[in-house]
């Protein structure tokens, strides 16, 4: 994050966390401090995979692997399922386009027994280790990845090669990935890899190789293994742009890191400023810990009189504080390598902004939650410096919370009552997205049948 004075400042958590390789990353690209994803990663992925606003697709809760996950008042017929055979999709186009497309970790996209399950149903030609569970049954080869115990039914398949190794998922994820991405360097084809890490989801484990580094650091116990696992992704993004260096193919390949969420480390309460700091709240929040995500983009090798990148020239080390969102990704990347796409979708291609800027911009972002969680039944709305969050079931006068992100980034400061002009016009504006969008809302506590839309002023 950007101090007053619009320079990066330090935070404690920056030295808690050891992130050698995403500080290169970021060193030799740009990295935004405002960049948004949804509290939950269902939803992100889905607006990854289709340029498409979690209030658009549907897909407004994380999908529980054995079915619907509504909650008690939440829409019934929300899309549970996840992707499926009517969307187009970002991998199935690239694929189209002669890329080989691979995935490889957390898939998440769909319930068991379902097309969306298995990512190699909607575009991708090689799958590895990816199915219907958000979080791991273990990170342990030693635990077979959980196919040995009580978690079974959150086992990850497809790695039984390293059953009974002293091997932790990411790494086994990371040799897997390599491996895929050198035989598409041997058999000349230009390729869209999709590491997507199951680490640092829960459950939250040890790995060993690096459990010294934080065996004297004054934090709870139950926090150093998630810092280990932290390293340990760290390390496979490392590990990632030198196979790409070996293989001589880093000055062609453009490089994205982000998240799907905000963090859940096991730090502090859920709502307050603790594992996020100096951001409001953590994972399933509406707060800007729970919705804003890392975010960094840049070639594997920045070369600017390399002829691939004369098309996007991204400066180096550059810290933007321009609002962008993950939904953004799909016409990105698809405007990278020149790919049209005539549906609808809510994100906007970043090309300018990696290039340092983009005045003709509106910045937006439309997070929508009619579902019970850790935040419960609500919309969140950034339109430019302001930031509404409406609350279906709360009473009129508690119903929004209204915060000037700019002067106020810890959300400390609800001028709900105190600014009516501008909570009016943002509900009025977020009214008018959640319709556009076709957005589906909470029913209604008392009466089942009648849903709550915003009260409009």
């Amino acid at each position: 994050l950007t101090g007053p004075d619009g320079k990066p400042q330090r935070h404690p958590l920056n030295d808690l966390f050891r992130t050698p390789s995403m500080q290169r990353l970021a060193a030799s690209g740009i990295r935004f401090s405002t960049f948004y994803a949804n509290s939950v990663c269902s939803p992100s992925r889905t607006s990854l995979m289709t340029g498409q606003s979690s209030a658009r697709h549907h897909t407004t809760q994380w999908i529980r692997p054995e079915g619907t996950n509504a909650g008690p008042f939440g829409p019934p017929d929300w899309q549970w399922k996840g992707i499926t055979a009517k969307h187009r999709t970002l991998p199935a186009l690239l694929h189209q386009a002669g890329y080989r497309t691979i995935h490889a970790g957390k898939a998440h996209f769909g319930p068991n027994d379902s097309y969306g399950e298995l990512p190699d149903n909607f575009g991708f030609d090689l799958n590895i280790a990816g199915r219907a569970i958000g979080a791991p049954g273990s990170y342990f080869g030693t635990d077979h990845f959980g196919n040995k115990g009580k978690r079974k039914n959150r086992a990850v398949h497809g790695l039984e090669k390293y059953h009974g190794q002293d091997l932790f998922l990411t790494e086994a994820l990371t040799i897997e990935m390599n491996a895929a991405i050198k035989q598409a360097v041997d058999d000349e084809k230009p390729f869209f890899a999709y590491m997507s890490y199951y680490g640092v989801h829960a459950p939250f484990q040890c790995n060993k190789l690096y459990a010294a580094n934080y065996r004297d650091v004054d934090i709870p116990e139950k926090a150093k293994p998630f810092c280990t696992m932290i390293e340990s992704m760290d390390a496979s993004v490392g590990g990632i742009l030198d196979q790409l260096e070996t293989l001589g193919v880093a000055k062609d390949t453009l490089v994205f890191f982000l998240g799907d969420n905000g963090t859940d480390a096991p730090l502090g309460p859920i709502h307050e400023i603790a594992c996020a700091a100096p951001l409001r709240g953590k994972k399933g929040t509406h707060y800007e810990g729970g919705m804003r995500v890392p975010f960094i983009a840049s070639w594997a090798r920045p070369d600017a009189t390399h002829e691939v990148q004369k098309e996007l020239r991204i400066p180096a080390g550059v810290l933007s504080t321009e609002m962008a969102t993950i939904q953004d990704l799909f016409p990105t990347i698809l405007a990278v390598t020149g790919q049209e796409f005539d549906g609808v979708v809510d994100g906007e291609d970043l090309s300018p902004l990696l290039q340092g800027s983009d005045p003709k911009r509106t910045p937006e972002f439309l997070m929508h939650f009619p579902h019970s969680h850790r935040s419960s039944y609500f919309t969140s709305y950034r339109l430019g410096d302001w930031k509404l969050v409406y609350h279906y079931h709360k009473p009129a006068g508690k119903r929004c919370e209204l915060f000037h992100l700019t002067e106020d980034r810890t959300e400390s400061r609800n001028l709900a009552s105190k600014d009516p002009a501008n909570r009016d016009r943002m509900i009025k504006a977020m009214a008018a997205a959640l319709e556009k969008a076709g957005a589906q809302y909470p029913l209604d506590q008392e009466d089942k049948t009648k849903v709550l839309k915003p009260v409009t002023p």
